[in-house]
């Protein structure tokens, strides 16, 4: 019988269902499994909504009584290919349920309502559903809409339509602040601002602080949780009602001072969520193993998203990130869910030190190691190991803070870390469209050993692509959140992330630069193809360069 809550399953390539041999609707065919997998007559459930996405079919359907539904039970079923890949339901045992005949009137709810929630009824029809308490029994209740124009709040009130008492209430209002430095700014020498609501709703569709199971009010959600050190539990909260993190960062004193310590993990959570939803709206999804906790839609495993380390005692003057495969399988043991572990420490260049955390291209250049390193060779965490490898995936890295700190076009040089090294870059070049600022060519691959080196040539390649593509194409202004446009920079993103995965394991040079003229292909039918041919050319990697021998030549036809 039912006294389930809050169960979820998934079925790999797809389970069999009552209507599966038939041509049933999806309204038909949902209610038919829950029917079937809960044993409850169809009585009990009614088939709330549904809708069809670009991989599955999705549909949603509630428990009832006395054709009076719940408000939270519910029951949600993905289908795919015809079959039931994925079903989680909170439907609940109904031996304890109040009459489904009211006993006050609704204008009596509306009043107790209006003076719980110091607001007004706005007249969207009430409805009357039952709502599951704590332990299990079963409340009749009024359901009221109640605002606040002044305030600006606006409240969904559940009233016990038998005692009249006010139960509960929904705020509809979602108004995260995070005061933090925009994705677009560098570090915080360039100022702090509030950010209101930076959360997109396709990329997060439960917000950042709702992990598919449990809303927080923490720097922990489905795509991060950002701690102190090594204890995990060691968070941000808000510092006022309504998920507000407002702290100020005082750069004269110690970093570890707790205000400090504050401003930093809220700055870590709103870049790497900011970043999940950039990626995500280019391509780094579910399906290309990115890093959520809950997985939507029935598409990898979750239980992987990004955990942060800031101010980790452990090292000093650097950042790293560490990616393990999405999941280990093997004849004995399958492990999903292994996260990306990000570790930000302190700079002791200066005094007091300063705090990677508060570097937003140094947080942006970790986070992107993991985009790199699950979308080369499908989600292993394997393919960018050797030397030139390695090169490349520091120079994918450091293109893409360089793409999220453009502004404006023309593309402009670009330095990393100058804030925590005290005014000085910590790469050896400004990536620059100038050869005579930046010399580099794919010939310097025999100079250098190192893999930061080695990125810092493939990173002001990708700057020449980036700014050829914006000249050539316009500059968006709203590329972080719209990837639709045409303009330079969004194509140079979808080019970005198109190529990984078509890139073989261990990648070189020359088969990365293959995977960027192939993504354009696939596309935007190679339409910038010759484009793409002579920057690179301009910078040794030509039609006919090979073994690190600089070729400046461009195929027929460019």
């Amino acid at each position: 019988m039912l006294g389930l809550t809050r169960v979820g399953q998934t079925f790999d390539g797809g389970v069999e269902h009552p209507l599966s041999r038939r041509d049933g609707s999806l309204a038909d065919s949902a209610t038919a499994f829950v029917e079937t997998e809960l044993k409850v007559n169809a009585s009990s459930v009614k088939f709330k909504s549904g809708y069809s996405g670009d991989v599955a079919q999705y549909a949603y359907v509630k428990q009832q009584h006395n054709n009076i539904s719940f408000a939270n039970a519910v029951a949600n079923i993905a289908f795919k290919d015809g079959k039931v890949v994925s079903f989680g339901n909170s439907f609940v045992n109904t031996s304890t349920i109040a009459p489904s005949t009211p006993t006050i009137a609704i204008e009596t709810a509306i009043s107790a309502a209006e003076q719980a929630l110091d607001g007004t009824y706005n007249n969207i029809p009430t409805a009357l559903e039952y709502l599951v308490q704590p332990d299990n029994s079963v409340s009749l209740i009024y359901v009221i809409q109640v605002q606040n124009q002044e305030k600006k709040t606006w409240y969904e009130a559940f009233v016990d339509a038998h005692s009249g008492k006010f139960v509960s209430s929904i705020d509809l209002v979602s108004n995260a602040v995070y005061r933090a430095l925009p994705i677009f700014k560098q570090d915080l020498t360039e100022g702090f601002e509030f950010i209101e609501n930076p959360q997109d709703p396709v990329s997060s569709p439960l917000g950042w602080h709702n992990d598919g199971t449990t809303a927080t009010n923490d720097t922990s959600g489905n795509n991060a949780l950002v701690y102190f050190d090594q204890d995990t539990t060691n968070t941000t909260v808000q510092s006022a009602p309504g998920l507000v993190f407002n702290y100020t960062q005082d750069p004269d004193v110690s970093p570890s001072v707790k205000m400090n310590l504050d401003a930093a993990r809220t700055n870590v959570f709103y870049i790497l969520n900011t970043m999940h939803d950039i990626a995500y709206k280019y391509g780094f999804t579910e399906a290309t193993f990115n890093f959520q906790q809950t997985n939507f839609g029935g598409v990898g495993l979750g239980g992987d998203r990004v955990l942060a380390s800031v101010q980790n005692s452990l090292g000093i003057d650097n950042a790293n990130f560490a990616t393990p495969p999405e999941h280990v399988t093997s004849s004995a043991t399958h492990i999903p869910g292994q996260s990306g572990q990000m570790n930000m420490y302190l700079w002791d260049i200066t005094d007091p030190m300063r705090d990677g955390a508060l570097e937003n291209d140094i947080v942006s250049h970790e986070n992107t190691h993991g985009i790199t390193n699950r979308m080369t060779g499908g989600g292993t965490g394997r393919c960018l190991q050797i030397v030139e490898s390695q090169g490349l995936g520091e120079g994918w890295s450091d293109a893409m803070a360089d793409w999220t700190e453009q502004v404006s076009a023309p593309i402009s040089d670009f330095t990393l870390g100058s804030y925590v090294n005290g005014g000085v870059p910590i790469r050896s070049k400004p990536y620059s469209t100038n050869s005579t600022v930046n010399p580099y060519t794919y010939s310097t691959l025999l100079a250098v050993g190192s893999k930061r080196k080695i990125g810092e040539i493939w990173a002001n390649m990708l700057h020449n692509v980036h700014a050829a593509l914006v000249a050539a194409h316009g500059f968006s202004q709203t590329a972080r959140t719209d990837p639709s446009g045409s303009e330079g920079n969004v194509v140079f993103l979808h080019l970005f992330l198109d190529a990984l995965p078509l890139q073989p394991c261990q990648p070189d040079f020359l088969q990365a630069r293959d995977a960027i003229i192939q993504a354009d292909q696939n596309r935007y039918s190679g339409s910038n193809k010759c484009l793409l041919w002579k920057e690179f050319a301009s910078r040794g990697l030509g039609f006919k360069a090979f073994d690190y021998t600089d070729d400046f030549s461009v195929p027929s036809g460019c």
